[in-house]
């Protein structure tokens, strides 16, 4: 499955202009030949909007779902984006991947939140593991430090998630996380990981890009730099099988080991 991430800061604080970016987007993501596109972590509202972020949340099957429903059907691919969810008084930070028929397959909120600014503005979600099927491929959701942890991303693993999308707004000086980390957690998962950056800044934030599609042996196949860019990567089924049955890591596993972890 051809895969396409978007890496951009879209218009922080307009939701109507960001809804107007992702559809430019997946009209050039579909004429390419992808069958998925995915949007950085809070794509929809922008990151650093301060308290902007409750006004601007909304229900996982609000107004702005219906408008990227839309978009896929009208353009024929799946989009993945994240965006502020309302869930009563609530607020997640949340990533929504919707299919190509603008049915909505799978809703993650952030488990694992990142300093002051997110743990003063959202509620941390409690699901490690959220999926979806699409074109064959069990693909999981997660949203940016959730993946620099690794009890998450080896849940994802054993429960089979071939293509694991990650939504991002990582900032300097943390580039060894897109440049190194990324790459790791693929090859030690037997996985396809898709980290999908926020650019430039944002408030106190100076988001770096380098988003990248990385495979199941540990290489980034698709780089990107640090502006805004629409890159594509292709997820091999038969590569997947090819480094699941070479690399042992699952299989040597000794979970009976592994109680103090918990």
């Amino acid at each position: 499955m051809r895969t396409a991430l978007l890496q951009s800061s879209g218009r922080p604080g307009s939701i109507v202009e960001n809804l107007k970016v992702l559809d430019e987007a997946a009209g050039r993501a579909a004429a390419a030949g992808a069958g998925l596109l995915t949007a950085p972590e809070m794509f929809l509202t922008g990151y650093a909007i301060g308290d902007d972020v409750g006004r601007l949340a909304e229900p996982a099957d609000g107004d702005s779902a219906d408008a990227i429903a839309e978009i896929t059907t009208r353009h024929g691919l799946a989009i993945a984006y994240g965006y502020p969810e309302r869930d009563g008084e609530s607020v997640f930070n949340s990533a929504q991947l919707i299919s190509a028929t603008g049915d909505r397959l799978a809703n993650y909120r952030k488990t694992h939140l990142f300093g002051c600014f997110e743990r003063d503005h959202f509620t941390p979600g409690e699901q490690p593991v959220v999926q979806a099927e699409l074109d064959g491929l069990s693909v999981g959701l997660m949203i940016c430090y959730d993946v620099e942890f690794p009890e998450p991303v080896r849940a994802h693993a054993l429960a089979g998630t071939d293509l694991l999308l990650v939504p991002t707004a990582n900032m300097h000086p943390f580039q060894f996380v897109a440049e190194s980390l990324v790459p790791v957690r693929a090859w030690e998962n037997q996985m396809y990981v898709a980290y999908i950056n926020r650019i430039g800044r944002e408030g106190e934030f100076d988001f770096f890009g380098l988003s990248a599609l990385a495979g199941p042996d540990g290489v980034a196949r698709t780089r990107a730099g640090r502006g805004e860019e629409l890159l594509f990567g292709d997820v091999d089924p038969a590569l997947l099988a090819a480094y699941r049955e070479a690399n042992p890591y699952l299989k040597d596993r000794r979970p009976g080991l592994y109680g103090s972890l918990a």
